[in-house]
């Protein structure tokens, strides 16, 4: 189990600092769905790792990250939405 939780914990990292390296280089908007849920699988890989290492403050701060990619997606669908409804 401890194995799993370091690999979660890598995995966010990569796909956290991947999707900032992508945009701050330009080849991945922020506001593109793959930068969106590149943010939300790895903040939830980062709550599992740090609650399972008792880190109760980089926890919330994953928490609020995720919430963050959650609007994100729910704005994104509904700005989609709008758009397609409209033509």
């Amino acid at each position: 189990m401890e194995l799993l939780i370091e690999i979660l914990g890598w995995i966010a990292s990569v796909l956290i600092v991947g999707a900032y390296f992508l945009n701050i280089r330009g080849k991945l908007s922020a506001q593109s769905p793959l930068y969106i849920w590149s943010n939300l699988v790895g903040g939830l890989f980062f709550i599992i790792n740090t609650i399972y290492h008792g880190a109760y403050p980089s926890a919330l701060v994953n928490v609020v990250w995720v919430i963050i990619a959650v609007v994100s997606l729910i704005t994104l669908a509904k700005t989609r939405n709008q758009i397609k409804n409209s033509q």
